[in-house]
């Protein structure tokens, strides 16, 4: 990402308040020569010295001569920023790349570059630069971390012209500024079998026909490459234009992630708390659902759904994994608390059935939540649950039993509905977990003598 703008030494304001713009530039040097000169010519006056007059005039007037010189001196500098990456998982490093190019006829005299980067980023970086000669550039780099995801903005540019004797300095901006993306930390998951896969790509593959038979024949245009063999000359003579038939269409498996962000299912703040975790442990299934050649989207108890194109708001097959990755992504970076008391929304987006595999990270539930999360089970073809206490979470980590107690009610009312259910005890491995769920499915499906849910 690159960002360019230009800034003229000049000023912005022309010369409308041109002499209180370089008076409030003077430095503590400046305005020490200024008050001294000022004392001195006050001095000279009273005791009628008039070499006294003449030094006092001078300190007064050099600071003054230097603030105008450098107000009025016409440097034409151009700056860029470039973000390497744009987009970075929290606790990782980005590297900001600055590049500053004289585009006037005359050299510039010292300056001072400073980026404009919020408190949680870091110190804001500040460099010297010195003499630029006309046409040339400097190039100069920092880095910037956050724990915390979002989006943070970066800009804009400053820079501080300086007069050769300190007396002035004169701050310029640049009108640009650049994005930075901090999104959730995405834990590797291993490549295991969970029941709700087998029903397009994936690790099993099911082609559903679009025919029947002969009357059942959904045509199409032809296009270029089609096998002449399966021109339908019925549908060709009906419409007046070759026609092939749509023999076979393959079906991509399906995954819904639910992430429950109501207020009240979590408490605590911060990197390490339980709906931090929830956050990460979302994008780390729905990139790896996307690397598996999975249909996924992002569902939130408000109903929300991401990316919210193609058939039934999954990322469609037309649709780039690295771009509805990407998208999926930023909305995780900034996703907040809901007002939200309840899951209802989120069950209506799943009317529909047929919705594949259903992986939900939940915080705390009550006997009314437990219910819908019960009926989501039927429009899925398996679900899946990580339930959080955040209460646990906030206390420091004994022998994790007290999680495990408090959550044993809502697993069981779950798992009774057909979810395959897990508790997550603090600063818990999703990866762990995530074989965790496939040996419990494996064991259901073994006790029923087939697969489970």
């Amino acid at each position: 990402m690159t960002t360019a703008g230009a800034v003229h030494a000049e000023g912005a304001d022309g010369d409308k308040g041109g002499l209180r713009t370089a008076l409030a530039g003077l430095t503590t040097r400046g305005r020490s020569f200024l008050a001294a000169g000022v004392a001195a010519a006050i001095c000279a006056y009273v005791l009628g010295q008039s070499d006294l007059l003449r030094v006092g005039l001078l300190l007064a007037v050099l600071p003054l001569v230097c603030a105008g010189v450098l107000y009025r001196t016409r440097y034409r500098v151009a700056g860029s920023r470039r973000l390497s990456p744009a987009r970075v998982p929290a606790g990782s490093e980005a590297r900001v790349h600055l590049r500053m190019e004289n585009i006037s006829r005359l050299p510039t005299g010292l300056l001072m570059l400073q980026d404009r980067v919020p408190y949680v980023l870091g110190p804001r970086p500040r460099f010297v630069l010195d003499r630029v000669e006309a046409g040339g550039r400097r190039e100069v780099s920092y880095r910037v971390r956050s724990d915390l995801r979002g989006r943070y903005p970066l800009g804009p540019l400053q820079l501080r012209l300086s007069d050769p004797f300190g007396m002035c300095e004169l701050t310029r901006s640049f009108s640009t500024y650049d994005t930075l993306t901090v999104i959730p930390r995405v834990e590797p998951l291993p490549p295991v079998r969970l029941s709700g896969e087998a029903k397009g790509y994936g690790d099993g593959r099911q082609r559903a026909l679009a025919l029947a038979g002969e009357d059942d024949v959904i045509p199409r245009g032809y296009r270029y490459g089609d096998d002449l063999r399966r021109v339908h000359w019925r549908s060709t003579a009906r419409y007046g234009e070759l026609m092939v038939r749509r023999e076979e269409q393959p079906q991509r498996a399906r995954c819904t992630v639910l992430l429950d962000t109501r207020a009240i299912a979590y408490r605590g703040a911060g990197p390490d708390s339980a709906f931090e975790w929830a956050v990460s442990g979302a994008a780390s299934v729905l990139v790896h659902m996307l690397e598996r050649g999975f249909s996924v989207r992002l569902l939130t108890d408000t109903g929300n759904v991401v990316p919210g194109e193609g058939s039934d708001g999954f990322a469609g097959a037309s649709q780039e994994s690295a771009d509805a990755a990407g998208l999926m992504m930023d909305t995780l970076a900034v996703v907040d608390h809901s007002d939200g008391a309840g899951l209802s929304r989120a069950y209506d987006v799943l009317r529909g059935g047929n919705e594949g595999l259903l992986v939900a990270f939940l915080g705390d539930l009550d006997e009314e939540q437990a219910a819908v999360l019960a009926r989501m089970r039927q429009r899925s073809g398996g679900a899946l649950a990580f339930l959080l206490d955040s209460g646990a979470w906030m206390r420091e980590p004994a022998d994790g039993s007290g999680a495990l107690d408090r959550s044993g009610h809502r697993l069981r009312l779950l798992r009774e509905a057909g979810w395959t259910a897990l508790a997550v005890p603090r600063g818990a491995s999703l990866n762990e977990l995530w074989r965790q769920a496939e040996r419990e499915r494996s064991g259901l499906a073994a006790a029923s003598g087939g697969e489970g849910p």
